[in-house]
């Protein structure tokens, strides 16, 4: 089932979280967040755009959220999309679940468009944005560093309006 965050799912998504910060490019932080540093990010987020999560028999298996693309104020109707599922549950369609549901509500927003910021490599990534109808307008080389190697991005853009 698909509902909206709770504070008190932090350290289930952190958990999700420092999978990928630990084990892959995916996301550019370096070192695991704490619980402290998470809770704050979720308090930061949650009452400006939809933060959702998939759950499954009292377990979130992932989860997906929109946030600022940027500070300045020309970016006001933009939003960044975020999805991440439990490593241990990949090829259960969750990813695409969280994401139809995530556009359905960031539609419902004034919003005008939302950027998915890929590392890229990733075809999975890329397959999933693609299928619900992002384009790729952007490709970024060399501008992130994990694990003594530059990492690529790719931002993938879908117009809600």
């Amino acid at each position: 089932m698909i509902r909206p965050v709770k504070i008190d799912d932090a350290q289930e998504l952190l958990e999700i979280y420092n999978y990928y910060v630990i084990n892959t490019t995916a996301n550019f932080d370096i070192e695991p967040l704490s619980l402290e540093t998470f809770t704050k990010k979720l308090n930061h987020i949650i009452p400006n755009y939809p933060y959702i999560v998939y759950e499954e028999n009292n377990e979130i298996l992932g989860y997906a959220y929109g946030s600022r693309f940027r500070p300045r104020p020309a970016y006001d109707f933009v939003a960044e999309s975020t999805v991440y599922v439990k490593h241990t549950a990949h090829g259960k369609q969750i990813g695409t679940k969280l994401y139809e549901e995530l556009i359905r509500l960031l539609k419902k927003t004034d919003l005008h468009s939302v950027l998915g910021v890929l590392t890229i490599p990733n075809d999975a990534s890329i397959k999933l944005h693609e299928k619900l109808g992002f384009e790729q307008v952007a490709n970024l080389k060399e501008v992130g560093m994990k694990f003594g190697e530059w990492q690529n991005i790719g931002i993938w853009q879908l117009k809600l309006s």
